[in-house]
């Protein structure tokens, strides 16, 4: 059975201004002028990507702290935001071979609450992904040894070092979807996962990319104030508030979805 807990906030950064500040972006003049050109220029709707992110959470009770990057400022998409590593999904990502699987509850949870087209293979790739990005944005690999590390030419990461990802750490944080008028959405999943998931990391700690630099660990409140956007507040006060009561990441822990509808977000517990 799932399990549901009381999310009400208790600190500044509290689930309601982020969610507020969230539908104020929303309803924004600017934000309403796109959706309104989308929708009389007549050219097709913007595709909405899957895609996954990850979010390491490292300490005890108290002291947390997680891994975060800031993009490079010379990107169009956010440039300059402190964001959780992850992208889009890959067409490959869901072949990809790995040491374990997704519990059973998570894998069936994002199985349930999936378009129509979503399948097992599509369910995994999202947790794939999040390897994938990783490796390719820090150089840092959520796997262990294998003598059957990937050959796809996107996963030398961890063929260089014979290993495969493992996700069976992985648990459900919640799920976003950009609103229309955007001119990039994605169906996003975001995820978390201990710092012991980490199989290797390069002598230096990290390995910036040209996408995302200046990796750090940080307190989730200090991320709060940091230039982070608003749907990233949002995860962070719902990973704040996990914690609280949920320390060890209980796979049958409830997990919202944040969607547009009715000129604003929405939030709902995917059971």
């Amino acid at each position: 059975m799932t399990k549901h807990y009381d999310y009400t906030p208790r600190l500044n950064g509290s689930l309601e201004v982020e969610i507020d500040r969230l539908q104020e972006m929303i309803r924004s003049p600017k934000m309403r002028k796109m959706r309104q050109n989308a929708k009389q220029d007549g050219s097709p709707p913007v595709r909405i990507r899957n895609a996954a992110t990850i979010i390491l959470v490292d300490g005890e009770p108290g002291d947390y702290r997680i891994l975060m990057g800031q993009r490079n400022k010379a990107l169009k998409f956010m440039p300059g935001a402190l964001v959780f590593p992850g992208g889009a999904v890959d067409r490959a990502d869901g072949s990809i071979s790995s040491v374990d699987e997704f519990d059973e509850l998570t894998a069936k949870r994002i199985l349930n609450n999936s378009p129509a087209r979503a399948s097992p293979r599509s369910v995994r790739a999202l947790a794939l992904t999040c390897a994938r990005e990783m490796a390719e944005e820090t150089g840092i690999l959520l796997g262990q040894e294998s003598e059957n590390p990937p050959l796809h030419k996107d996963w030398y990461y961890f063929k260089d070092q014979n290993m495969a990802p493992a996700i069976s750490s992985y648990r459900l944080l919640a799920r976003a979807t950009t609103p229309p008028g955007a001119p990039r959405r994605f169906d996003t999943w975001f995820f978390t996962a201990p710092a012991s998931a980490i199989g290797y990391s390069p002598e230096s700690g990290f390995k910036p990319s040209g996408e995302l630099e200046n990796l750090q660990w940080i307190k989730p409140q200090r991320a709060i104030a940091a230039n982070t956007r608003e749907i990233t507040r949002v995860m962070l006060v719902e990973l704040i508030n996990r914690l609280k009561v949920d320390p060890n990441l209980d796979p049958e822990f409830s997990a919202p979805r944040y969607y547009f509808a009715r000129n604003g977000f929405n939030r709902k517990v995917m059971e």
